[in-house]
Formats: C-alpha cells, sequence, structure tokens
C-alpha cells in the first residue's frame, strides 16, 4: 500500500468515525430522554435535533486555504 492510499484511508476512517459518535450520541440522547427520564417523545425529539444540528455545525470540514 502506497503512502496516499494510507493518507486516504486515514481520512475515511476518521470522517467514519467522527459521523458515527455524533450519530452514536443523538440515538443515546434520543433513547435516555424518551425512556428513562421520561420527556416524552417529542422532548427527546427536540434535543436529539438539536445536538444533531450543533454536532453537524462543528464537525464539518473546513474548508482548506
Amino acid at each position: 500500500m502506497e503512502i496516499r492510499e494510507q493518507a486516504e484511508t486515514y481520512v475515511l476512517f476518521m470522517a467514519l468515525a467522527k459521523w458515527g459518535s455524533l450519530a452514536t450520541a443523538v440515538i443515546l440522547l434520543f433513547l435516555t430522554l424518551w425512556f428513562a427520564a421520561g420527556a416524552g417523545f417529542l422532548g427527546a425529539f427536540i434535543a436529539s435535533a438539536v445536538l444533531a444540528v450543533a454536532g453537524v455545525f462543528f464537525l464539518r470540514s473546513k474548508p482548506a486555504h
């Protein structure tokens, strides 16, 4: 495997780990608020949507200069 291929694999792995972590956090928050905290479906959905939007905002790739 050449260095370029290794670099591309690393970038892909980091992107999958980043977005997978966000998805896991959103699902965990949703289910915890819905079932354990008694916030109800709507409260859990709103909190999860806020986390998802904030996560996408902070985790998106920055343009290279």
